[in-house]
């Protein structure tokens, strides 16, 4: 299987390592075991729990923290998985044979369009437009769906932009993918931290029985080193999925399946804390780019990234790669989603990185229009 290289992922572990201000982190600021509330003595647990396999598909505890995020589910509807990546992988790898018809978004995450490719899918891609706030129209999925259609693949809300799909538009895409007898998988990492309404973005997999999410523990619960993610899923779905993991992963083990389970059960202090991070940081970038008149954005909602659009005349990947050495300010390109002259933009770290990662950079782009 012949795959291309993963741009973002590559030009992370690159880059992201050697910077002083790192303004591309999608994962909101980090949390530790210590700033988790529980009656349980954790460290004695930790201590005390025998290292084996653990439970295999994942213990009830951990599900039912995973279900408290829907309005739909129950046991037979979770698998868990390391990570969100490897959620995706798995979905397609179960669903997709060479040929089959999959229709994919760009910008997006490139596992979603790339992947299906690796195998032999025929990919159909909607290209987003920035006029459109990087959002499309239903119009767009009828033009390529056919017979053929086994598969959309969605991230939302969206990496890079940020933009979400509301509800009429997610059940517009499933009264077309009915039609066809089509899957939905949607990766649905960033949902949970909506500025606006306060509430969660509802999930495709609440309305639709062939929609599979994907998440993790990673962006906006701040718990990225436990690789933990999951699949939701009609049970069909779930048991195939589960039967193609035993070659993958066997088991997430004990003690990411055990500290999941605590993340997931302080939920409601965690999805508070990233709701006021991203605010307070949402805030002083709308006066930042009311004053930058060198950058605009569409700036989202929800999730934690959002996509820059800087007007100098220079390549993104130039431009990154000069800012960084010169500054220290770490983005990355837009070079790595097919969309020069704009730039990921991580939103929910450290405000007082924001502050002057974003000043340092607008000093750069003026010495360098």
């Amino acid at each position: 299987m012949n795959i291309k290289e993963f741009s973002v992922e590559t030009y992370m572990t690159d880059h992201e390592n050697d910077c002083l201000y790192n303004l591309s982190d999608t994962c909101v600021d980090s949390l530790s075991i210590k700033d988790l509330k529980s009656d349980e003595d954790i460290i004695q647990h930790i201590m005390t729990m025998k290292m084996d396999y653990g439970p295999i598909v994942g213990s009830n505890r951990l599900k039912d923290g995973i279900l408290s995020l829907y309005q739909t589910g129950d046991y037979d509807n979770i698998a868990i998985t390391h990570g969100a990546i490897n959620a995706n992988e798995l979905v397609m790898m179960t669903l997709l044979s060479p040929g089959d018809h999959v229709i994919a978004i760009s910008p997006s995450y490139q596992q979603m369009y790339e992947f299906p490719l690796s195998i032999g899918c025929d990919v159909s891609i909607i290209n987003l437009k920035e006029e459109n706030n990087w959002l499309p129209s239903i119009e767009d999925f009828q033009q390529v769906m056919n017979k053929q259609t086994k598969l959309i693949c969605l991230t939302s809300p969206n990496n890079p932009t940020g933009t979400t799909f509301d509800k009429d538009f997610m059940l517009s895409l499933i009264d077309l993918a009915k039609e066809y007898d089509c899957f939905i998988l949607v990766d649905e990492i960033y949902r949970g931290i909506n500025t606006k309404t306060k509430v969660l973005t509802p999930s495709f997999s609440d309305y639709y029985d062939k929609a599979i999410i994907t998440s993790s523990l990673s962006k906006v619960f701040s718990f990225a080193g436990l690789r933990l993610g999951w699949i939701k899923g009609n049970k069909n779905i779930i048991d195939m999925i589960n039967l193609r993991r035993d070659y993958h992963i066997i088991s997430s083990g004990p003690l990411d399946d055990y500290l999941g389970s605590l993340v997931l059960e302080n939920k409601d202090m965690i999805i508070q804390r990233s709701m006021d991070i991203c605010e307070k940081n949402k805030a002083y970038i709308r006066t930042w780019l009311k004053n930058e008149p060198l950058v605009s954005c569409v700036l989202p909602d929800e999730g934690t990234v959002c996509f820059l659009h800087y007007h100098i005349n220079i390549p993104s990947l130039e431009l990154c790669e000069r800012l960084q050495k010169e500054t220290g300010v770490f983005f990355v390109p837009g070079h790595c989603f097919d969309n020069e002259y704009h730039l990921r933009f991580g939103f929910a770290q450290n405000y007082e990185t924001i502050v002057k990662g974003l000043d340092i950079f607008s000093q750069w782009l003026h010495e360098n229009a």
